[in-house]
């Protein structure tokens, strides 16, 4: 289904509130009855991460892992915002996240969430349905945020660096405080068998590696030779060239300001580079 993000009336930039404990904005509470009785379905795979925490990589692998033989046109002509539809984001009259998925007619069907643990849909387990959980480290994911914000319009105001900067500490961005997001999606794994918690920098520093345990997790068995071109197919810098991938193709992001995919680096790797 086409979201027809070239018509799309941006409103003016939202104001956080609270909701059930949670700064949040309209567009991920408006239809939250709604998503809320989503029916998941046993197969139904869910990448849960706090924003700007490798959602977009995570989510390319596992399309590729899944349809790149058998649906081969569908990494060139679809973005990757509809092959892995973002559940709870509602912009009302144009588009609802959940209708996407619910549109779906691949299996599995790969679906995408910025929710705090306590507010992802019943339905998920109950069906004891895979999810997968990419943590990235505070620093890193605060910077990440900062540009996000600075070039997403349906976003907050991020205001100055000193603001955002204290807004992070204090848990007053958009899905609530870093810290509760991580730790709350960490403890649930321990009750939760069907939850495999990853590292962003883990993926960074061995790619290969963590296809693999993604793999196993997911029951599937590639060979050594298609882990290696599968690594080599979604390095950071192939994939800010896709336009499949990088979101270019969305009119509320302002890429004169930032790219949606800037530099994909660990701190320290940077430092090296620069050394």
């Amino acid at each position: 289904m086409s979201l027809n993000l070239e018509k799309m009336d941006l409103p003016p930039r939202p104001e956080l509130f609270d909701f059930h404990g949670v700064s949040m904005i309209p567009c991920f509470t408006d239809n939250w009855e709604n998503y809320q009785n989503f029916q998941a379905r046993p197969d139904d795979i869910l990448i849960a991460t706090y924003p700007k925490a490798g959602t977009t990589w995570v989510s390319y692998i596992l399309d590729l892992l899944y349809f790149r033989e058998s649906l081969e046109d569908r990494q060139t002509t679809i973005p990757i915002y509809e092959r892995v539809p973002f559940l709870e984001i509602c912009v009302p009259g144009l588009f609802s996240g959940k209708d996407q998925v619910d549109n779906l007619t691949t299996s599995p069907r790969l679906i995408k969430t910025h929710l705090p643990v306590q507010f992802v849909p019943k339905s998920f387990w109950e069906q004891n349905c895979r999810i997968i959980y990419v943590a990235r480290n505070a620093k890193d994911n605060m910077v990440s945020f900062f540009h996000f914000d600075r070039m997403n319009k349906v976003e907050p105001d991020p205001g100055e660096w000193s603001s955002f900067f204290q807004r992070f500490l204090d848990g007053k961005m958009v899905f609530g405080s870093w810290y509760d997001h991580v730790n709350n999606w960490w403890k649930k794994k321990e009750s939760y068998s069907n939850l495999h918690y990853m590292f962003f920098e883990d993926l960074v520093e061995n790619t290969g590696k963590e296809i693999e345990k993604l793999c196993s997790f997911l029951g599937l068995s590639p060979s050594a030779e298609e882990v290696e071109t599968l690594s080599s197919s979604v390095q950071f810098d192939n994939m800010k060239k896709d336009k499949m991938a990088n979101f270019s193709t969305t009119p509320f992001m302002d890429f004169k300001i930032s790219p949606f995919m800037r530099k994909g680096l660990l701190n320290n790797r940077l430092i090296q580079e620069k050394t």
